[in-house]
């Protein structure tokens, strides 16, 4: 038997599918994902898993722009003229 093929089969014999890490994080972060993982009846790996999932979708360039649309749809576009002045130096400043 191939070194691949023995690779693959126990890897598939594994509890959980794809990659495992090792991560360091304060005790007290630790402490209440814990709880959260026990009070949702979540395993701590995939309360980690929805947590960095949910992070990167935040922080995701077009995520971002999305949800800054839907809020100016939801609360409307003004007309106030030193709020659309401040918000345009603000944009000139801003690094893209």
């Amino acid at each position: 038997m191939k070194l691949n093929d023995a690779l693959a089969r126990n890897w598939s014999c594994g509890y959980t599918l794809g990659m495992k890490t090792a991560i360091s994080i304060p005790n007290d972060l630790f402490d209440e994902a814990e709880r959260l993982a026990r009070r949702t009846r979540r395993s701590r790996s995939r309360l980690f898993t929805d947590a960095l999932r949910e992070y990167l979708d935040r922080h995701a360039p077009d995520k971002v722009t999305e949800s800054m649309d839907q809020a100016i749809m939801e609360v409307g576009e003004g007309k106030d003229e030193f709020v659309s002045s401040v918000a345009r130096r603000r944009l000139e400043r801003t690094e893209w």
